[in-house]
């Protein structure tokens, strides 16, 4: 049926380290030791599937070229999902920024499904298919499986009851970085499988990472801008337990390089969520890192941080 028309920490440095940079693996290691006890005592989620109808979501909500990428791998009986932040979007009644397909089809198979396509990427390999003049990303099933399953200290056992595509997609589920984006959509089946507790948090208006917040932090300090933006561009709070990471673990952003700073903040001030990146930048001790003149406007201006507040229960009824 076609739809209409292991433990590889990513931040690690390649140099000496100065004695600045010895403080901030020293406070990474000091912020796991304080919150270690909030880390031991989470549970995984329980496995779901929702109906996207029910969540308000149709196929003409999907791009057009991304629906003919779907429509052209379908048809070569290959599965494919939408995930990630899409999924989240859609649930949400926001336009996504862009839609990522993954696919039980290899690269190369993707490549041969469409004349203009090419892979990228050399550690992370994905295809990039050009379609009216835009480009739609898809990784494969085959290449994400190469990436070892991070060790986060939890019991995730595949339950009795489950299929092998259930665990196939867990897998893939587990390893990406907040609840809310570890969703997967087959548009065919109309539904959503979320393994991770990720549209609980969504109603909830909340951001937090799968597994421990610390060990998901310090496997890849980007995480943390990142959940700032999330948070920011979508007005969601954070759970007490990446609250307390983020304020803990923010020096460890200095381990980016300046290209990949430069990036990720250049994302956080688009999209019209520039002001509330900025204040969650300042209530966090960020600020004053990557942008010290504008933390220094701040302090002239009399803003507080309000550190009791970081994080506050919402919900969505």
């Amino acid at each position: 049926m076609a739809i209409s028309t292991g433990f590889a920490f990513s931040c690690r440095p390649h140099f000496p380290l100065s004695q600045s940079m010895r403080k901030v693996f020293m406070s990474c290691s000091a912020a796991i030791e304080a919150i270690e006890e909030i880390d031991s005592g989470k549970e995984p989620a329980e496995w779901k599937r929702f109906n996207s109808k029910e969540l308000g979501i149709s196929s003409s909500m999907i791009a057009r070229p991304t629906r003919v990428v779907l429509n052209g791998l379908k048809s070569k009986g290959f599965e494919v999902y939408l995930v990630g932040g899409c999924v989240r979007d859609l649930i949400l009644k926001r336009t996504p920024k862009d839609f990522d397909i993954i696919t039980t089809a290899e690269l190369k198979e993707v490549r041969r499904t469409f004349s203009h396509c090419e892979i990228v990427g050399r550690r992370f390999p994905i295809c990039h298919v050009h379609v009216d003049d835009e480009v739609v990303e898809v990784s494969s099933f085959h290449t994400s499986g190469i990436r070892p399953v991070r060790n986060l200290g939890l019991s995730f056992e595949k339950p009795v009851d489950c299929d092998e595509k259930d665990h196939f997609r867990w897998r893939n589920c587990l390893r990406r970085d907040f609840t809310i984006n570890g969703l997967m959509f087959d548009p065919y089946s109309k539904l959503i499988y979320d393994y991770m507790g990720g549209v609980d948090d969504i109603r909830k208006a909340k951001v937090q990472t799968i597994g421990p917040a610390s060990f998901s932090f310090i496997e890849d300090c980007a995480r943390i801008l990142r959940a700032i933006r999330i948070a920011a561009r979508l007005g969601f709070r954070f759970g007490r337990e990446t609250a307390l990471s983020i304020k803990n673990l923010s020096s460890s952003v200095l381990r980016l390089d300046r290209g990949r700073l430069l990036m990720e903040m250049n994302y956080m001030l688009a999209y019209g969520s520039a002001e509330a990146s900025l204040r969650l930048l300042w209530k966090f001790g960020l600020l004053d890192i990557l942008l010290p003149i504008q933390a220094a406007y701040f302090v002239r201006h009399g803003f507080r941080r309000r550190d009791k507040s970081l994080y506050f229960p919402t919900s969505i009824n």
